[in-house]
């Protein structure tokens, strides 16, 4: 017992070193969260942090230089934009394209939004309100993915908003939500939404971080789905059941930076 006990230190010590080195303001610097970064208000900083979540696929210049350009057709001024525009007003997004994200997928995104903060009060309530129902983050994913296809959507547009109860891993949507709830006083966390306990929250799980998991012995489940996000986040919580995924900067910092 007590070497599993010096192995479980070993490892958690291992982790908060690699979370010190990577959870500070120079991580900004190529990292997507510098999207939101740019604005001061909780509204402006939720919707460009949701937009730049969603198409945090692929290079990040790539992501951070695409939304940018998003951006700068919202005015940016992007709660002003949605509540104020037009649907003519939403036609200079036809064009859009990153990756597989088209024209088509961005205009139904600003139209749900749209929707969100108009009748639903925006997305943090729609999140925090569900959460409090059984403080269950999982409860408010669903709700979210419910709520955003309330309107017409084109059915291509479904493959960008993970739905847990088809087992996806929802990385982009637990990232977004690491961005707004986590608090601590490192610069790069929002922590503005704190309705939600960020002890509740789940492991952003993608490629990288996933392959570094599974070489350190922390996650067993070879496919990237929703149950091993559940595996992995239980397995970071026994090193910090307060703040469990601080420690996606660890994995995600080997994956990227170091190429562990």
């Amino acid at each position: 017992m007590s070497r599993m006990h010096g192995l479980h230190d070993v490892m958690r010590g291992f982790l908060e070193e690699k979370y010190r080195q990577y959870n500070r303001e120079a991580f900004i610097e190529s990292d997507p969260i510098q999207i939101p970064r740019m604005f001061e208000t909780p509204e402006d900083i939720e919707i460009s942090g949701f937009l730049a979540a969603t198409i945090a696929w692929g290079q990040r210049r790539t992501i951070i230089s695409n939304m940018n350009r998003l951006l700068d057709r919202m005015n940016h001024t992007p709660h002003e934009f949605l509540i104020y525009s037009e649907e003519e007003d939403l036609e200079r997004f036809r064009d859009f394209k990153h990756r597989t994200f088209n024209g088509a997928d961005c205009i139904f995104f600003l139209q749900s939004l749209k929707n969100i903060y108009r009748h639903h009060g925006g997305l943090r309530p729609l999140f925090e309100e569900a959460y409090l129902k059984n403080r269950d983050v999982r409860e408010a994913l669903v709700a979210f993915h419910e709520t955003f296809f309330e309107i017409p959507y084109p059915e291509r547009t479904r493959k960008h908003v993970a739905d847990i109860r088809k087992k996806s891993s929802a990385k982009r949507l637990n990232m977004f939500l690491r961005w707004m709830v986590r608090q601590d006083s490192r610069g790069v966390d929002f922590g503005i939404w704190e309705g939600i306990d960020q002890a509740h929250l789940y492991m952003p799980l993608d490629v990288h971080s996933g392959k570094v998991a599974r070489q350190l012995g922390l996650l067993g489940r070879k496919q990237n789905d929703w149950q091993a996000v559940e595996e992995l986040t239980a397995r970071m919580r026994e090193f910090d059941p307060d703040d469990p995924v601080k420690y996606d900067y660890a994995l995600f910092g080997l994956g990227v930076f170091e190429q562990f």
